[in-house]
């Protein structure tokens, strides 16, 4: 019988993964990630609602206590990074280091299972031409999270499964339904476990970070107002500077140096180049030279084509076919090829 473990959250998308493999005929074995210290949503009441749906569908349910990866890998790299005036994406690292790299290292050393399995919305499909795993936009473009995986290792997308690729969200809520989850009308989450868990992003850095009073100043230098704490500000925020002025104005920068919160209008804030370190190419091999592709380098935010450049040291520079505004320092920039993810890195300074 094919054996598969699958992380549970606690979430309908992570039970009706579970429920659909369990009804396929696959030996299901629940695995929960204990992440945060202190009483967090998703590691309280999601691992109480994982350890139901894991009786209720009368599998095995393990916890692992992943605490003290969570804080090194993803509450210290938050941290560190707002620190130093950058915007860091957590769910990625997060992803690969705290929760498909120990789950499927926990599933072959304890469990002798070389197969897990996710509620993330994305597709794997293997490539023999090139003998390659791709990654793939799930089928619900709505609730793609490719854009989250591409630090995936071709080791992690062989041993993955991803079971909701192919649906669409109305179809989960209708197989959570029709397997009679307990979680079938939980409502879905809509922050990071870290803003659900301490009621925002500033909250918790407040917890870690010291208020430090500032300067506001133009492009120029000059003096407009005071901050209190770079952490709070990210590249291209427009509300919240509390400072007045005849025209919009906008986070240009953030110089942790100088403590100072960097301004100006909104040409200020178009970049048409940018530059991403710690490259990872997933469903093509890197390339030596320039190639033609389309990049996401928000969550949100829709695909713009671009010229892509290898550069050495596992960096690319990135030239876009339009100026795009808002391109923050320490967010992924993901490339795409259709449907296809080919790769992605983060985004290391502005040109």
């Amino acid at each position: 019988m094919n054996r598969v473990v699958v992380g549970l959250s606690g979430g309908v998308d992570s039970s009706v993964a579970a429920a659909t493999l369990h009804h396929q005929g696959y030996e299901v074995v629940g695995l929960t990630l204990w992440l945060m210290k202190g009483k967090g949503q998703c590691c309280s009441e999601g691992m109480v609602d994982a350890a139901f749906i894991c009786e209720q569908l009368g599998i095995p349910h393990h916890i692992v206590d992943s605490r003290d990866v969570f804080q090194a890998n993803i509450i210290n790299y938050l941290v560190s990074g707002y620190e130093a005036g950058i915007t860091p994406l957590p769910c990625s690292q997060c992803n690969k280091m705290v929760k498909f790299g120990p789950m499927l290292t926990y599933s072959r050393e304890q469990l002798g299972i070389d197969k897990i399995a996710t509620g993330h919305y994305a597709r794997i499909r293997y490539d023999g031409a090139s003998d390659r795993y791709q990654l793939c936009r799930a089928v619900d473009l709505s609730k793609d999270q490719s854009y989250f995986l591409y630090d995936l290792t071709q080791d992690l997308l062989a041993a993955s499964m991803f079971p909701l690729g192919e649906l669409k969200k109305t179809e989960t809520r209708n197989l959570a339904t029709q397997y009679n989850l307990k979680t079938a009308d939980k409502p879905e989450s809509q922050d990071l476990c870290l803003i659900e868990s301490h009621g925002s992003m500033q909250k918790f850095l407040d917890k870690y970070i010291s208020q430090t009073t500032g300067d506001i100043v133009d492009t120029e230098g000059k003096v407009l107002g005071q901050h209190n704490g770079i952490h709070h500000y990210t590249i291209g925020q427009r509300k919240g500077l509390g400072i007045a002025a005849a025209q919009p104005l906008y986070v240009v920068g953030l110089d942790a140096v100088k403590n100072r919160v960097i301004v100006g209008d909104r040409n200020s804030v178009t970049q048409s180049e940018c530059t991403v370190a710690r490259v990872n190419w997933v469903s093509i091999p890197a390339p030596n030279n320039p190639i033609q592709a389309s990049v996401q380098v928000r969550y949100r935010s829709p695909s713009v084509p671009v010229t892509v450049i290898p550069l050495e040291g596992e960096r690319m520079k990135l030239i876009f076919d339009e100026p795009q505004f808002g391109i923050t320092p320490g967010q992924a920039a993901v490339l795409y090829d259709g449907e296809i993810l080919l790769g992605g890195g983060i985004i290391e300074r502005l040109v």
